[in-house]
C-alpha cells in the first residue's frame, strides 16, 4: 500500500517537503520499493530501517531525522489529497510565529468520501484539544501537524518489551502547554476500518500495559468532564491487571476516590474483555 501513499505525495501541489520513511523492521519488499522511489528522484526521501520496536519509536526516530519546520505523521497505507500540503502551509503561516501554538490539525476523511468522526464543518479556531473535543464536541481522528521544534521536546516513552504507546499520550502532554489551530479541510484520507477494531485495540493495549496505564493515569488528571475522568480511571485499572508492578504501586498513580467511583465501570470492562478473549 505504500506505493499509493508515494503516488499521492508525488502529486502534491506543494513540493517543499521531505518524506521520512522509518521502516519498523518490515519483512516484505518495503526497502526495495523505497530504494526504487529514491532512484526515481521525484521527491526528497529519507529512509531509515530499524528493528521492530513499534510505531511510537519509529516516530521518535522520524522526529530526530526531520529537517523541516513541520512534522506530519502519515501511515503507510493512507494517502494525502493532492492539495493537502498546500492547504497546511497556507494555514500554518497564520500561526508560524505564535509561540503559544504547537501546530495545526485538519480533518481525516475516508477514501470513499466523508469525514472520519463528527460529520460537520466549522470555521478555523485556536484552542486546546480538550476544549476542541469536549466543548466543541468534535470526535474522530484528526490530522495533526506539529511544529518540529515543539514535538521534539516530547518524545514517546519506551518500555522494554512493549511495542505500542498511544499517540494521544504525547498530544495531550503538548496540550497542557500549547494550543492548536483546528480547521475542517480534509487533508488526509484513510481506508475504511472494518468491524473488529475494538478487539484488536484491546489486545494491543493489553500487550503494552505500562504505556497504556501511563496514558490513562495522565488522562485522569486533565481538565476533562467528570465522566471522562471516570472512564480514564476505569481504563487504567482495566489494563493495570496486565502490568507486573505491585497493587500498591498501581494505587499511587490514580486518585483512590476516583478508583472507587469507577469500580463498576472497571468491573464491566474487565468482564467484557474476558468474554472477548473467549470468543
Amino acid at each position: 500500500m505504500i506505493d499509493k501513499l508515494y503516488d499521492s505525495l508525488c502529486r502534491q501541489t506543494c513540493k517543499d517537503f521531505e518524506w521520512i520513511v522509518v521502516d519498523d523492521g518490515s519483512v516484505d519488499n518495503t526497502e526495495e520499493l523505497i530504494q526504487n522511489f529514491i532512484q526515481e528522484n521525484k521527491i526528497h526521501i529519507i529512509y531509515y530501517k530499524q528493528k521492530n520496536q513499534g510505531k511510537h519509536i519509529a516516530i521518535n526516530k522520524g522526529i530526530e531525522l526531520a529537517q523541516g519546520e513541520l512534522f506530519f505523521i502519515v501511515d503507510s497505507d493512507d494517502i494525502l489529497p493532492k492539495e493537502s500540503l498546500e492547504v497546511i502551509i497556507k494555514k500554518y503561516k497564520s500561526i508560524k510565529d505564535d509561540e503559544s501554538i504547537a501546530g495545526l490539525a485538519g480533518r481525516k476523511g475516508y477514501i470513499s468520501g466523508g469525514y472520519i468522526g463528527t460529520n460537520k464543518t466549522y470555521d478555523d479556531m485556536i484552542m486546546t484539544s480538550i476544549d476542541f473535543r469536549f466543548k466543541k464536541k468534535i470526535a474522530g481522528d484528526m490530522a495533526e501537524v506539529y511544529k518540529t521544534k515543539v514535538i521534539r521536546q516530547y518524545p514517546f516513552p519506551q518500555f522494554e518489551g512493549e511495542r505500542f504507546c498511544p499517540e494521544a499520550l504525547v498530544w495531550k502532554r503538548i496540550d497542557q502547554k500549547y494550543k492548536m489551530l483546528w480547521f475542517a479541510d480534509i487533508v488526509y484520507k484513510a481506508e475504511y476500518i472494518p468491524d473488529g477494531l475494538t478487539a484488536n485495540i484491546f489486545k494491543v493495549r493489553k500487550d503494552s500495559p505500562k504505556a497504556s496505564c501511563l496514558y490513562y493515569a495522565e488522562e485522569a488528571q486533565y481538565d476533562t468532564p467528570a465522566y471522562q475522568k471516570i472512564k480514564s480511571v476505569a481504563n487504567y485499572w482495566r489494563f493495570s491487571i496486565y502490568d507486573d508492578i505491585s497493587f500498591w504501586e498501581k494505587l499511587q498513580k490514580v486518585p483512590l476516590s476516583k478508583s472507587i467511583i469507577a469500580l463498576p465501570v472497571t468491573a464491566a470492562l474487565i468482564i467484557k474483555d474476558k468474554n472477548t478473549e473467549k470468543s
